[in-house]
This record gives structure tokens, C-alpha cells and sequence, in this order.
């Protein structure tokens, strides 16, 4: 383990990529090619993770599990500040590999190595709650939570980093071990962060695997995983769900939204578009809790409509490298031909575009912000999460009609209610079936408050105390 005094790594940028299994950094026989969604071009070549080394890392993670669980909690928790040391130490490396990999912007790519920083320390503060008392027989009740084995943290591409971190923190300050598993798509910055635990955390402990398409339901259904926290697609997480069924692996799922937000009609036009515009196309429209409906009521739909399209039609698109970009590209090749399948399907319906539309020629997976005036509630951008540039408006009466069109959903996992009246706000958003509501903001998560979607949102919580507890299983002790 890193002594507390020492300075953090610093990341070879021309290094091989390397897998982190057992306090080991392995190159394998195989790899997989990573494109830049800006150029279609090649940035890094993963390691591609055969099964015979899933094996072992999952025999690793538990043989160190109880050594690791044993260790004092402020001994846990040191590591974590330990990582997220080093990862402030390398934060440009690693925003500019994440810009190439994942395609959104460097200033935002920068935020997202900085979050992990925060997380890293703030997890690192927290505890899990002891109940104790004791019955009138004079018998002694306590109630600790105890570590559960080996998890496997499987990482989407929008958020790869960010993600890995919110899933391994706590996991690795209840004392578990973990293996986390980077998409195929954006393991390149996942990987540098393997680099910098293997100096800092005890051989077995935090194992960071790459590999294809094959490498996920390996390792979900593996019998030596006790539990599964996964970020992904509803439909993805069903399968998930069935892989861990045969062994009883505990959840968590974080799976799709199709969050709404609902505009009231007494809000300051121009700076709730600019705020929405954001909720809504922020990294492409790439984020599970994007604003991806947005009722906006009837007495200000024209001058909200004019404005938001106004904003989307100025955004620069563009390679994240390039500072001028506001927009980048979506960020691989099936889901670019998901979201432009999407544009297609409704301008074959007779449905307007205020902005965008038109994909641009050329190479990169860019498609502008494309914003759709008021489609029926049955259209396929209303009810489908496009997970991309483009999103509805669509006009209400009264709120009733809005919290009711709102909840019309299979998803439940966030929603935004935006007015002045903030007592009124609060009312509408208790009525709203989702897991978060944000009052006159959005996207904001923070690692001392549970997220948790509804409804065909997810399973399990994540971030706080609550989601904490998520990775570990209650156990009572009875003294008499």
C-alpha cells in the first residue's frame, strides 16, 4: 500500500495499455482498436482480456478480499484519498485521452477527471450506520454491515471515468475487492487509472480488465462474483439480471431514463432555454438524466421555443480538442446509427425541426443539436430514450395534463420542474414517479445523496450512505 507520504505516479502518455489483475500491469496476446468518434481514427489499442485471466483476476479478488475487508476503515479510506491524489496529479493526461476516446469536450472532459478526484475524498469520509439495542430480556441486538466479496463494476462509454469511480469508491471502502470493466468503447482512460491503483492499493484489491463484447456476460455470470453494479441500457440490464440469477449476485442497476422536464409558465424565458439547452444536449445527449422531454406550458411555448432553438442552431459542433466546440460527436458507430436512424423515423413522420435535422458530411459521428416542435405523445422521440442530440418539445395546458403526460413513461429515473414559485415547484415534483427530481437545475449529483431510479430505471441506489450500503449485507449479532 502507497505510504500517505508519498508522491503520486505520473502517467506515461506513450505506454503501452495495460490490464491491472492481481497488483499487475499485463498486456495480452489480443487487443481491441479504440476510435476517435471526432475522425474515426485509432487513439490506443486495449487489451483484450481472455477468459483463462478473468479466471484468475476473479481468484485474486478473492483470496485479497479477506486481508482487504479486515483492514481499519481509516486504512480503506486512505487509499481512496491516495487515488484521488494521483488522479488530480494526472488530470490533463487524463482529460485529453478521455477527450479522444469518448469525444466530448476538454473543458468538460477536465470536469469529469475532477469529479473523480471528489468523489474519491468525499466517499472516503463516510462510515455505515451500527444499530444497537437491547430487549427486555437483558439480550444484547447489534447490527453491522459486512463487506460482501468480490464485485464487478461494469462502465458504460458517456461517462467512463466518473462512473468507474462512483462504483469502486464505495465498494472498495466497504472492503470489498473489485474488478471493473471499462466499455470496449472508452477503456483507455479506465486502464491509466489501473496504472495509478496498482502503486496504491494491496495486489487482488482493484483489478481494472478490458476485453470485447464477450467479456461482460463472462464476468456477470462468473460464480466467483457476489455482486454486480452495472450502468448501462434497460435492456442490457435485464440481461445482466438474468446472468446473475443462477449464483443470487447482489445489484445495482443504473439503467436508461427518459427524463422530462416541465417549464412553468412563470419562468425567465432566455435563461431557462440556456439551462435546458444543456439539460439536453450536454456530452451530445449522452447522459441517462438529460432533459429528453421537455413540456413547456402553452402561454410560453413560442418565445421558449424561439429561444432554445435559437441556442441550439448558434452551438458550435465539434472534435472535443478543438476549444471552440460546444457540441461533440456522438460516441461510437452503432449509436450514432441508432440516433440518425431516430431523425430519419420522425422527419418521415411529418414532424417539424425548429433546429438541426441535417447530419453533416465527412468523417466523425457528429449530429448537430436537433430540436422536434411539439410531436404527439405516441412519436417515436417522445417515448424512446434517443440517448443523443435530439429532443422534443412539447406544449401543455395545465399541470395536471404535464405531471400526467410526465409519468407516461416505462422509465422513472429523473425529472426537472422549473419555475419561480418554488413552493409550487416542490409540489409537482412529489407527484413526479421518478428517483430525483432537480428544481430549477439539472444534472447535479452529489456523493452524499442517493440516486436511485424507479420503474424500469434501475435496481439499488447509488452514492450516499444508502448506496454505501449497497455494498455490503446486514449482520446481526445477538448477545445474551
Amino acid at each position: 500500500m502507497l505510504p500517505a507520504n508519498a508522491s503520486p505516479a505520473v502517467l506515461d502518455g506513450d505506454a503501452p495499455y495495460r490490464l491491472l489483475s492481481d497488483g499487475r500491469l499485463l498486456q495480452t496476446a489480443g487487443t481491441l482498436a479504440v476510435l476517435d468518434p471526432a475522425t474515426e481514427q485509432p487513439v490506443g489499442q486495449a487489451p483484450d482480456c481472455p477468459p483463462e485471466l478473468l479466471d484468475a483476476t476473479v481468484l485474486a479478488g478473492q483470496a485479497a478480499f479477506p486481508a482487504w475487508a479486515a483492514r481499519p476503515l481509516a486504512e480503506r479510506a486512505a487509499c481512496l484519498v491516495a487515488l484521488g491524489k494521483a488522479v488530480e496529479a494526472n488530470a490533463d493526461p487524463l482529460a485529453r485521452l478521455l477527450t479522444a476516446e469518448q469525444g466530448r469536450p476538454l473543458a468538460m472532459a477536465r470536469q469529469e477527471v475532477l469529479t473523480c478526484v471528489h468523489w474519491c475524498r468525499q466517499v472516503a469520509r463516510m462510515e455505515q450506520p451500527v444499530a444497537e439495542h437491547t430487549d427486555p430480556a437483558g439480550v444484547r441486538w447489534e447490527t453491522r454491515r459486512v463487506p460482501l466479496g468480490v464485485v464487478a463494476a461494469v462502465v458504460p462509454w458517456n461517462f467512463p471515468l466518473m462512473i468507474a469511480v462512483i462504483k469502486l469508491a464505495p465498494a472498495l471502502l466497504a472492503g470489498n475487492t473489485v474488478i471493473v470493466k471499462p466499455s470496449p468503447f472508452t477503456p483507455l482512460a479506465t486502464l491509466r487509472l489501473g496504472e495509478l491503483a496498482a502503486g496504491i492499493f494491496p495486489a487482488g484489491v482493484l483489478n481494472v480488465l478490458s476485453g470485447g463484447d464477450a467479456l461482460g456476460p463472462q464476468l456477470t455470470a462468473h460464480a466467483g462474483i457476489a455482486k454486480v453494479s452495472f450502468t448501462g441500457s434497460t435492456a442490457t440490464g435485464r440481461r445482466v439480471m438474468a446472468s446473475a440469477a443462477s449464483t443470487l449476485k447482489r445489484l445495482t442497476l443504473e439503467l436508461g431514463g427518459n427524463d422530462a422536464a416541465i417549464v412553468l409558465p412563470d419562468v425567465d424565458v432566455p435563461r431557462v432555454a440556456k439551462k435546458l439547452f444543456m439539460g439536453a444536449f450536454l456530452n451530445s445527449g449522452q447522459i441517462c438524466i438529460a432533459a429528453k422531454r421537455i413540456y413547456v406550458h402553452e402561454s410560453v411555448y413560442e418565445a421558449f421555443a424561439q429561444a432554445f432553438a435559437a441556442i441550439a442552431g448558434a452551438a458550435k459542433v465539434g472534435p472535443g480538442a478543438d476549444e471552440r466546440s460546444l457540441i461533440g460527436p456522438v460516441q461510437n458507430r452503432p449509436q450514432y446509427e441508432r440516433v440518425k436512424e431516430l431523425v430519419e423515423a420522425t422527419r418521415a413522420a411529418g414532424h417539424r425541426f425548429i433546429a438541426g435535422g441535417e447530419l453533416p458530411a465527412g468523417p466523425g459521428y457528429f449530429i448537430p443539436p436537433t430540436v422536434v416542435d411539439n410531436p404527439p405523445d405516441d412519436a417515436r422521440v417522445v417515448v424512446e430514450e434517443p440517448f443523443g442530440p435530439i429532443v422534443p418539445l412539447l406544449r401543455y395546458a395545465d399541470v395536471d395534463e404535464a405531471v400526467r403526460r410526465a409519468n407516461a413513461s416505462e422509465w422513472g429515473l429523473g425529472a426537472s420542474v422549473w419555475s419561480q414559485d418554488v413552493a409550487q415547484a416542490r409540489a409537482i415534483a412529489g407527484r413526479l414517479q421518478v428517483g430525483t427530481v432537480w428544481i430549477n437545475t439539472i444534472h447535479l449529483l452529489n456523493p452524499h445523496a442517493p440516486f436511485a431510479g424507479r420503474k424500469q430505471s434501475g435496481l439499488g441506489v447509488e452514492n450516499g450512505v444508502e448506496g454505501l450500503m449497497e455494498f455490503s449485507a446486514p449482520q446481526t449479532l445477538a448477545v445474551a
